[in-house]
């Protein structure tokens, strides 16, 4: 299983591996999943709002992505744009 560091800048997968960029955790890992969205990595916000599995962090992602892009994305909508899907299989990890 992932670490919330590791979830949160996986980038992709190598069969039953992530693979994970080291620089974005190196940097933000700190961040809360709010201040990450104010950052404009909505990516890596997202995933902490879905690691999180609390349905409140996911809206306050949804707004703010919305706000900055003028888009109209709900919060199922996000799971789609940005690949983002939990209980992923993974036995190691990669990072970049």
């Amino acid at each position: 299983m992932l670490s919330r560091e590791d979830f949160v800048f996986t980038i992709g997968y190598d069969g039953p591996a992530a693979v994970i960029d080291g620089q974005a955790k190196r940097q933000y890992s700190k961040y809360s999943t709010r201040e990450l969205a104010e950052k404009g990595l909505f990516r890596a916000a997202y995933s902490s709002a879905v690691w999180s599995k609390d349905p409140k962090e996911v809206e306050i992602v949804a707004g703010i992505y919305n706000k900055t892009t003028g888009s109209q994305a709900t919060p199922a909508s996000l799971q789609r744009l940005f690949g983002v899907f939990p209980g992923i299989e993974v036995k190691r990890s990669i990072v970049l």
